[in-house]
């Protein structure tokens, strides 16, 4: 049921709440916020606190500065004691949307993005998508000047448990604060990589799941600092050894059953799932510049590190792009699993469902599943199953972005330039910096 100002208003004054924050996210999906103390709550509940936009990355200019933050009353939560010092008063947050001072919605708002490729689901006669993320993380130790680290004093491994898991503490006090916050949460465990870990929460619609990651983030991080580590989404922070993902797993429904499932059809996988896949497989190139959008990422996306190089879909093997788990009826997904959690959870959902409904609207067909091991194929046999390879770098990604133009529609012409000029001069920064491994291949040598 939907939340209303009058009960928000009657629940921070019963909790004895004294600041308000008014979350939003920036286009490269970094968590912002403007705090408030309880003489503005009436103010704030009625969506009339102002920003200056032209201070955030990406938004507008500084002749056009003014934003209005419009709070989602469906994402009102107080914040747990475990998550903020409450030595001078309780904090609860509300999501926003962003508009301008008349009210129009402000098209660089990530938040919107997402709603408008929704609203273009349901207009098609769908309910919702859902989606169900798997955000990795690693925890680091500090040094004595609180910097954080790449050394973890952790030699876990997948499922491990305490002692060998030091992160164990700090991961019961993450769930416990998730789930305090409203989180369902499914699972949590030590991943494959020393000092790296997953928390799996119950997968929500749309909108909801691009919320929960954003708050998601902001809880991790926050707990790690009080146990003295540092959180982190980077993909690849260490050499070697495994990356973090964001395995996501994607359904559609319709009047209220799941539209990916036909019991009598091959996998049990309905002509619209069918079309799904091959949506997401047309666009993979273009949208995984905006799933996997640090020059960093493509770290992760190589060989031998359980993450996919390759598009192609499997009803069964994890080499693949996309996997069909093996669950039906009311389970039936398709998990994609290139993207990993540096991205905006906004802009990444909204090009997973534009590129999905471009598949549905077009009656496109996948090529067959591929039941083998990608990573053992030939580029012979990968090119006779018509298997092309992700973009090895952000270059190449934000140049196959650029040629798509389903993304810049999806993305809208304010967040698709920003963006596309973001990781161009990000990718050209890297390039024209001295990286130490060029100074110890390359300093005595030559």
């Amino acid at each position: 049921m939907a939340r209303t100002a009058s009960e928000i208003r009657k629940e921070l004054e019963k909790e004895d709440v004294h600041f308000l924050r008014l979350q939003f996210t920036d286009i490269m999906g970094h968590n912002k916020n403007v705090e408030v103390p309880a003489s503005q709550f009436e103010k704030a509940l009625d969506g009339e606190i102002m920003f200056d936009g032209s201070s955030v990355e990406g938004f507008t200019r500084i002749e056009e500065s003014d934003m209005l933050l419009k709070p989602d009353y469906n994402t009102f939560c107080i914040f747990p004691l475990v998550v903020e010092d409450d030595r001078q008063g309780r904090v609860a947050r509300l999501i926003c949307d962003i508009t301008y001072p008349d009210d129009r919605p402000f098209p660089g708002d990530p938040r919107q993005v997402l709603k408008r490729q929704i609203e273009r689901l349901q207009a098609l006669g769908f309910d919702n998508m859902y989606a169900g993320p798997e955000p990795e993380f690693f925890l680091f130790t500090r040094d004595s000047a609180g910097a954080p680290t790449t050394n973890t004093q952790d030699a876990a491994g997948y499922f491990d448990l305490a002692p060998i898991d030091l992160g164990e503490e700090a991961r019961r006090d993450m769930v416990n604060a998730l789930v305090d916050m409203g989180f369902e949460i499914e699972a949590a465990h030590h991943e494959v990589a020393p000092g790296q870990h997953e928390i799996d929460f119950k997968y929500e619609d749309a909108l909801t799941t691009a919320d929960n990651i954003a708050t998601f983030k902001f809880v991790v991080k926050r707990i790690a600092l009080k146990h003295g580590l540092h959180a982190t989404f980077m993909p690849k922070p260490v050499a070697g050894i495994n990356g973090s993902g964001m395995h996501t797993h994607l359904s559609v429904f319709r009047d209220g059953q799941n539209a990916f499932y036909d019991e009598k059809a091959e996998y049990q996988l309905s002509h619209t799932a069918l079309n799904w896949i091959a949506g997401l497989l047309e666009h993979a190139s273009g949208m995984v510049a905006i799933t996997n959008p640090t020059v960093n990422s493509y770290k992760r996306l190589t060989p031998g590190f359980e993450a996919p190089t390759n598009i192609a879909w499997s009803a069964s093997n994890r080499s693949a792009m996309i996997r069909i788990p093996a669950r039906r009826g009311v389970g039936t997904r398709s998990e994609l699993r290139m993207p990993d959690p540096s991205c905006s959870p906004y802009l990444a959902l909204a090009v997973m469902l534009a590129s999905g409904l471009d598949g549905i609207e077009k009656n496109l067909t996948p090529p067959p599943a591929i039941q083998r091991n990608i990573y053992d194929m030939s580029v012979r046999d990968r090119r006779r199953h018509k298997i092309r390879e992700l973009p090895g770098t952000l270059r190449e990604a934000v140049a196959a972005l650029n040629k798509d133009p389903l993304m810049k529609e999806a993305l809208g012409d304010h967040v698709f330039n920003h963006f596309v000029n973001a990781k161009t001069a990000e990718f050209d920064d890297y390039r024209v910096t001295v990286h130490q491994w060029e100074l110890d291949t390359y300093l005595a040598e030559y």
